[in-house]
This record gives C-alpha cells, structure tokens and sequence, in this order.
C-alpha cells in the first residue's frame, strides 16, 4: 500500500500518460508516428500541470518491442514531470523486462494507493500473448479486499483494457473479456467513482451504474472512434488530466497537442 498525499484543499490533480509503445529504436516508428517523439512532445506539454499535481499514472502499452531500452526511455522522460509515476502492464508489455527496467530506475509498483479521500486500485488485466484482457482469480480476489479495506474513501480503478464497449468492433473484440464480473464485482460498493483506461488510443467518457468509464489518447497513435474496421484518426497524441475532489467527484479533461504535428499513415490497416 502507497500513501499519497492531496493538495492544500484535499484534491488529488493527476496525469494519465498511457499506450506510449516505445522501441529500443529511436528512429522506428508505429504507423507513420516516431513514438519516442510524440512521447516527448507530449511529456513537454504535460509539465505545465506539473507543478499542481501529485502523481502521474500510466495505464500500459510502455513498450511496443519489449526491449529494456524502451522502458528506460520511457523512465527517463516521465522523471521530467517531477512525479511519482505509477504504472500498471499492457497487452503489449512484457512483465519480466517491464518490472526490473522500471524498478530499477526507481518507478514503484503500487497497486493500492490510499489518500485522505480517496484510493486508487491498479489492476493487471494482461493476459500473456494476446490483445483482449481478463482479470484473474487473483486479481478479482484483490480488488474485492482493497474495495473493502477503505469503505470510507471514494475509489478510482485504473486497469489497462477498456471495460465498456466503444462502438468499435475491432477494439471491442479486445475488450477486458469478463467485464460483465468486473461490473458485479464493484456495484456493492458506491464509493467506486470512477475508472480509468487506455488501450483503445482515443477519448471516451460515458457513465454506468453511478461510475465513470474513461479513456484516453495514446501518446502517439490515435485511432478513430466509432469504426467497425480497423481505421487511424488524425487527431493529436495527447494524455488525460484528473482532479479528484474530496466530496467524491471528479474534474477531468483531454490534452492535445497541436493538430499536425503527428499524423499517422491513412493507409495502415492494423499493426
């Protein structure tokens, strides 16, 4: 368990930076976009809020090659922001280079955080060699102690894989698989507020059973919403901005960068 402390009016101000998909390859890029580039830009844009906030969290995808220069590339960029970083895998990470890289640069890995107000649950839902998610024995295990370890507190749950259907059909075939457990598991507890993703590279915000169901841009690539067929956007690489209030609710927006600067190939059918 990892204590964070809110500011002076008991706020949480966070960054979701999520879906970087770094290489060991500076020069390589993921569809027309230099990840490592739109990375920067993005880290350079987010260090405005910086000052302000507490943590950043990042919801998987660090890596697209599973090299360890990609997660000490990742490291070494998101230390610029002056954060605890919490980060939690992606269907394209691998654990046993993921977890020692990061360690060893000094990035914790929490899966509890406790504030005043607030507690932010970190799920794993990878499930090893392939695109959708499922949430273990195990892990359905934890997150039920942790929902009832602080009854008192508002609760946020990051996990990598999208929990509600995006009107996509490509990417909800990569859904967190039993979500439908996922949705029980949390509805006794009212306190669950809100919970965050990333996996789907694009901005969704829709409500259900009291709790909020969000996404977020990929740090590169973007893909369009509301498409059956595997489709690109041209909308900028951005990141996610939350203010966990004290009295439960929460304040959020998506930052771009400017239109332009980062377009991904209109031809790509899949990666």
């Amino acid at each position: 368990m990892t204590e964070l402390q809110p500011d002076q009016q008991g706020c949480l101000q966070l960054l979701q930076i999520t879906d970087t998909h770094l290489f060991s390859d500076r020069n390589r890029d993921l569809l027309g976009i230099k990840t490592v580039e739109s990375y920067e830009a993005v880290i350079e844009h987010a260090a405005r809020y910086s000052s302000a906030c507490q943590a950043v969290l990042s919801t998987g995808d660090l890596s697209q090659d599973h090299s360890r220069q990609s997660y000490l590339d990742f490291t070494e960029q998101i230390k610029k922001l002056d954060l605890p970083c919490y980060w939690l895998p992606g269907n394209h990470d691998m654990q046993s280079v993921m977890m020692p890289s990061l360690l060893q640069q000094g990035l914790i890995q929490a899966r509890q955080i406790v504030s005043d107000f607030w507690q932010i649950i970190l799920l794993d839902s990878q499930v090893e060699g392939v695109p959708h998610g499922f949430l273990s024995e195990q892990q359905q295990l934890f997150l039920q102690q942790a929902l009832g370890e602080y009854p008192d507190k508002y609760v946020l749950i990051c996990v990598h894989h999208h929990i509600l259907p995006v009107n996509s059909a490509w990417l909800d075939q990569h859904i967190l698989k039993n979500h439908g457990t996922f949705l029980e598991l949390i509805r006794p507890f009212p306190n669950v507020r809100a919970v965050l993703s990333g996996h789907v590279h694009q901005a969704f915000d829709v409500e259900k059973n009291n709790v909020r169901f969000l996404t977020s841009p990929s740090t590169c690539v973007q893909f369009k919403p509301n498409c059956d067929d595997f489709a690109v956007d041209d909308r900028a690489p951005g990141y996610r901005y939350l203010a966990l209030n004290k009295d439960g609710t929460i304040n959020t927006k998506v930052e771009r960068l400017a239109d332009g600067l980062f377009t991904a190939g209109k031809d790509a059918k899949g990666y």
